[in-house]
């Protein structure tokens, strides 16, 4: 992949979503200063200038360009890549559906991942991914960690970026192999935040809380999780910004 580092960037997906056309398939784009990055919900994501790892992955689709539906093996591949790199820190961490990583109840990054759409089908797509480093405080984010915090050693940004896309582009063929997705898809599973453990969700479809239980993800990308406060306690099936975590 061709890494662009750029020295001060508003969000390094607004700046792949202009530079579009003209950026090459596997281009990404890293911020050493990001003053305006985006996360799911609308929400900013806050960062310190030359602490953490703030990136944008560039992938765009030739004639077998796959349908829309395709972007959930996506958020697998990145958020599994994300742990994984994690991991090698020795930092045991989980994946908060859809695709934030906590480590406990702290969250160490936000991933955001855009398309664009030609007939139905995926021409593009923008991966942006904002991971905590070696930022040490965080006044205006209660509940952040940083792998500076968890491992008490600096680590360089470049190097960081380099062996967590080495784990990314190394899984890129498993979205062409069934037998590949499924392993994805298993690892994905093995590391869902709150699996098989009792907590309060928000239902905002009803608008009730309730104690729950996450079973799984649908193969359709939707959370599954175990209403224990309904009549018959019902599996329930939620697609994104229908369920919030109380944590």
């Amino acid at each position: 992949m061709n890494i662009i580092w750029l020295d001060t960037i508003d969000s390094t997906n607004s700046e792949a979503l202009r530079r579009l056309p003209e950026l090459p398939n596997g281009t990404v784009l890293a911020a050493r200063e990001q003053t305006a990055g985006r996360g799911q919900r609308g929400n900013t994501w806050f960062t310190e200038p030359g602490k953490n790892l703030t990136f944008s992955i560039v992938l765009k689709y030739g004639e077998d360009a796959p349908a829309a539906s395709h972007t959930i093996w996506l958020n697998y591949l990145i958020s599994v890549a994300v742990v994984d790199f994690l991991q090698s820190h020795g930092i045991w961490c989980k994946v908060k559906w859809p695709n934030d990583v906590y480590v406990g109840k702290k969250k160490i990054c936000g991933i955001l991942i855009e398309n664009s759409l030609s007939g139905g089908r995926l021409s593009a797509s923008v991966i942006g991914v904002g991971l905590n480093i070696n930022q040490r405080d965080f006044p205006q984010l209660a509940n952040a960690t940083s792998l500076w915090s968890l491992t008490g050693e600096e680590h360089p940004l470049p190097e960081c970026l380099d062996k967590l896309l080495d784990g990314f582009e190394k899984r890129l063929p498993y979205l062409q192999d069934e037998k590949l997705r499924e392993a994805l898809f298993s690892s994905y599973s093995t590391y869902l935040f709150n699996k098989d453990v009792n907590a309060r969700y928000h239902d905002y479809i009803t608008d009730r809380e309730y104690t729950g239980i996450i079973k799984g993800v649908a193969p359709d990308g939707r959370l599954m999780i175990w209403d224990l406060e309904a009549p018959g306690k019902p599996v329930r099936h939620y697609s994104f910004k229908e369920v919030g975590y109380i944590i």
